[in-house]
């Protein structure tokens, strides 16, 4: 097996100017970013194929999110792969609106030892998250020290003294960073516009490491120091005049950008290998969204009249898991949320198949002493527990009694753009409400309740695009059929409406080539409906032998309808004098995603909104298309989810599948955004996809900043946040909560001027005992007077107890035997290590195989600090190993072993050594990839403000 670097060297050569945009535009953080982990994914997922024995083909450059899942055999996850690249580019971008000011997260004025603490210390971070299965906390960490550890190369000397490797000590504390002299001079002033020669040469010959000096505001800087340069730098305008930063080929150091984005791009490659060594190659895709199926997230009711529901979902897990075990759509994670009163959770996360209906099976139906229970604190803590786009199956029997999470719950359904389906037994709201009243008006007021009663789940289920299904207990098992139809990752929603009137209505969709396993959801009672077909056939509801419908079911008040699909406009006519939903799926590798746009004020960039867009005002959206690398946006329409308004917006190519959409206004009310287009040039019929989750604009603004997003237990973190509104003034209401039952401190209202501001601050303490890498999703949700409008902002911490371990764990060899004189395939080699922590580690936590073919085994061998004894055997074919050790902290260390033909009971010296500490062959290895790259592509560039 190739060594990952060789494989890594491998790839950057393979792929070129992969992603590295030509003609003279530089390329920014977001790619450099993208090609890294592009890069790297390819290399894990190439790694466990050769690991399983397979062959694997490289995708042909320049990389994408399509092509990688593809040669990873995970076609299906290419949109959670671009939703994950996505918000980590975001997050990354978004360091330089959050942290203009900040000198540390730039390495701007020399700030070696405070920039590393940003890198070093949310490495920690990122680790502790994967490790507790937080990936969306840890992906908004790393996209922002990721733009940290970059700026270094524009913004440093680094590049200039021809260094031509990564500063490998950036991502390691309690390490020399260079030669740092903050009192001696470093420039001179730049010959005009020509600052080529702006070092001292005897800084450069001395290998005296320094970083360009920024203000916005103030033309100051120590003596005889380097500016960053650039018009918006104040200190450029002092001696020594001029700049050092390679952030564009028009920047003062341009002529090195080049060398600049190649080194970013190596040392980000370099700390997503640190990062995939903590956490293991499966759990490292894993992180990057690179899975094989959807989640499967329950959320269940277990007091005492849930017996037939915990029965049934036994037997739909159980099910479902046996027949999509080790096939495509195998979901990538398991997730049980139990709820009683007044008691929920907690969230349980497994991989493992068999750990699930483990859990599954274990839920037994006692306590609720009355008839509401705590369904939506179970729901909020599903929303945050389970990635982005989850489809969750809430069960249960009750009204909601904590109905104040409400809107706190529909944040996180916009936020997450998850599905919640409602699967309600009958009768809501008469458990333990009705005890032996046979008074027909006491009934009739008693149902009245009861409709009152299952609003809140109708509101959830219509604003995440989910169904609101009510049967009785003896029914479910019938309606339980729709968890296995929607548990594909490659379902795609083509048309969702709902109508609360129950008029009749005609609803026209259109079916591309792509699509397949056409199917329609209705809920309501007493809705029948006509079906026409492109080629003009028309069938009824009534009619269940006719060519349009292969099968029919009803149950409660639920319709499920599947088609013979044919290619081209269809249309369903509705009749009711109910309300209604009605959605129409099938299976497709063509999506998208999209986010709302604003402006950033200092860049005149775009960035992503984090809460609802303003309504009434011109807007933009970011669509992405996912599954095609041909397929294009040729319309985009914001659709009123109760009526039959609709806006279009004016459609802009950006190019990898990106497109800008601008829209005149965004509509007051809730709608939903209808993409169109075509799957590839030849294609005549235009696809149609719709999003599940309903958006709802508002004229408030809540933003929440984003200094510091670790929480460290019993330390308390103080968060700023602000309120505006384009509408009337007043006294506006702000509740605050999240997913960990903490108690914030806030203020319970702000006080607002027409169109104006207001600040406040929200304090949280997680308690002392709170297990590092879990994460609290705080919601701060601000309520205009009266009630009549509602905005939020979500933040994401991440728990972290200080590390104070930063030394990986070491091997010592016990004995090594081999005979490997004849023929390899006959011979084996034996290997045992002793792996320790040391006495103030945090222990050994995992051994694993980063080079070689064996087998392998581990063994606790007792101590207070997890040391671990290995036993290693393999053929004398394969007469290398590399093993990689990682602590609790996620500290990773190699200890490389080797044997040679001819030896026979021989002891060889391990070489024990930190990740990026690389053997010196490896060293050289890189070196040469990245002089390669450097000379060879001399047409690429990067801006890294």
């Amino acid at each position: 097996m190739m060594s990952g670097l060789a494989v890594l060297c491998l790839l950057l050569l393979q792929t070129g100017a992969h992603g590295f945009r030509l003609g003279g535009n530089s390329v920014t953080h977001q790619q450099i970013t993208e090609n890294a982990i592009l890069n790297m994914t390819t290399q894990v997922c190439r790694a466990l194929a050769m690991a399983e024995g397979k062959d694997f083909k490289f995708p042909p450059p320049p990389f994408t999110a399509e092509s990688v899942a593809l040669a990873c055999e995970t076609t299906k996850s290419s949109k959670t792969f671009h939703k994950t690249i996505s918000l980590i580019r975001e997050k990354n971008k978004m360091v330089d609106y959050y942290f203009f000011w900040s000198a540390k997260h730039h390495f701007d004025d020399e700030t070696f030892t405070e920039g590393r603490d940003v890198i070093v210390k949310g490495l920690s971070s990122v680790k502790a998250s994967i490790k507790q299965g937080k990936l969306a906390a840890g992906r908004e960490q790393l996209g922002k020290i990721l733009h940290t550890l970059q700026d270094f190369y524009s913004h440093s000397n680094w590049v200039e003294m021809k260094n031509e490797q990564p500063n490998s000590n950036l991502i390691r504390a309690n390490t020399i960073i260079g030669n740092i002299d903050k009192n001696r001079p470093t420039c001179r002033n730049c010959d005009g516009d020509n600052c080529m020669n702006n070092i001292l040469e005897d800084v450069l010959q001395d290998k005296i490491l320094t970083t360009g000096y920024f203000s916005y505001f103030f033309p100051s800087k120590p003596k005889g120091k380097c500016s960053h340069g650039g018009k918006a730098d104040q200190t450029s305008r002092i001696e020594p005049k001029g700049g050092i930063n390679k952030d564009a080929f028009d920047s003062n150091h341009g002529y090195l950008h080049l060398q600049a984005t190649k080194l970013a791009e190596a040392a980000t490659t370099e700390l997503l290998e640190d990062v995939r060594q903590a956490a293991g190659d499966k759990s490292f895709l894993r992180f990057l969204g690179i899975t094989r199926g959807k989640p499967l997230c329950f959320v269940i009711d277990t007091t005492g009249s849930m017996m037939d529901d915990i029965t049934e979902v036994k037997r739909v897990t159980s099910s479902l898991i046996d027949s999509k075990v080790v096939t495509e759509d195998e979901p990538s994670v398991y997730i049980l949320v139990p709820f009683n009163d007044p008691e929920f959770g907690p969230l349980i996360r497994t991989t493992d198949p068999e750990a699930f209906k483990k859990s599954i099976n274990s839920l037994t139906a006692d306590g609720g002493g009355d008839a509401p229970e705590m369904s939506l604190s179970g729901l909020q803590l599903a929303l945050t527990g389970a990635p982005s786009g989850s489809e969750i199956f809430l069960f249960t029997d009750a009204p909601a009694k904590d109905i104040n999470l409400k809107s706190p719950v529909i944040a996180l359904i916009e936020q997450t753009k998850s599905v919640v389906n409602f699967m309600i037994t009958k009768v809501l709201g008469f458990r333990r409400r009705r005890q032996s009243d046979d008074n027909q008006q006491e009934e009739q007021q008693q149902y009245r309740m009861l409709r009152s009663d299952s609003q809140v789940y109708r509101d959830l289920a219509d604003a995440s695009g989910g169904q609101f299904i009510e049967v009785t207990k003896s029914e479910l098992p019938k309606a339980t059929s729709i968890i296995t139809e929607s548990s594909s990752a490659s379902l795609v929603t083509l048309l969702q409406a709902t109508r609360n009137a129950g008029n009749a209505e005609n609803f026209p969709f259109t079916i591309d080539e792509t699509v397949t396993s056409l199917t329609i959801y209705i809920t309501g009672r007493s809705v029948s409906f006509t079906l026409i077909s492109p080629s003009g056939v028309a069938q009824s509801s009534t009619n269940v032998s006719g060519p349009l419908i292969i099968t029919s079911c009803s149950v409660g008040n639920f319709q499920t309808v599947q088609l013979n699909t044919q290619v081209g406009l269809w249309e369903i006519k509705m009749m009711s004098t109910n309300p209604y939903t009605l959605k129409v799926v099938g299976k497709s590798p063509i999506d998208f995603l999209f986010d709302f746009l604003d402006v950033e004020g200092l860049t005149g960039g775009y960035y992503v909104i984090d809460s609802r867009p303003k309504a009434g005002v011109n807007g933009s959206m970011q669509v992405t298309i996912t599954g095609s690398t041909s397929a294009v946006v040729r319309e985009a329409s914001l659709v009123e989810s109760s009526g039959s308004g609709v806006v279009n917006g004016s459609v802009e190519a950006q190019g990898g599948g990106e497109f800008l959409v601008h829209f005149d206004r965004i509509p007051s009310v809730d709608f939903v955004v209808l993409v169109k287009g075509q799957s590839s040039n030849t294609s005549n019929i235009l696809f149609q996809r719709q999003s599940n989750t309903n958006i709802r604009a508002s004229t408030l603004t809540v933003t929440a900043a984003d200094i510091n997003s670790i929480l460290v237990p019993g330390t308390p973190l103080s968060i700023p946040f602000t309120v505006s509104t384009t509408g009337a003034g007043g006294t506006f209401s702000i509740q605050v909560t999240n997913d960990r039952g903490f108690s914030p401190a806030f203020p319970s209202s702000l006080s607002l001027e027409t169109g104006g501001r207001a600040s406040g601050t929200v304090t949280i303490t997680a308690p002392l005992n709170t297990t590092s890498g879990s994460d609290v999703t705080l919601t701060i949700q601000a309520e205009a007077p009266g009630g009549t409008d509602t905005n939020y902002a979500l933040k994401r911490l991440t728990v972290l107890r200080t590390v104070t371990d930063f030394i990986p764990p070491v091997c010592q060899l016990l004995s090594l035997q081999s005979n490997c004189s004849s023929n390899c395939s006959l011979l084996t080699w034996e290997l045992s290590v002793l792996v320790t922590d040391g006495a103030n580690g945090t222990g050994v936590d995992r051994v694993s195989i980063t080079q070689g073919n064996g087998t392998l085994n581990t063994s606790l061998a007792g101590g207070d600090n997890g040391t671990m004894l290995v036993s290693y055997v393999s053929t004398c074919c394969s007469p290398d190993v590399e093993l990689g050790v990682v602590d609790h902290v996620g500290n990773v260390g190699t200890c490389f072993y080797t044997v040679r033909a001819g030896t026979t009971n021989s002891t060889q010296a391990p070489n024990t050594q930190a990740v990026g500490s690389l053997s010196t062959k490896a060293v050289q290895s890189f070196l040469l990839c990245i002089s390669i790259l450097i000379l060879g592509l001399i047409t690429s560039e990067a801006v890294i403000n």
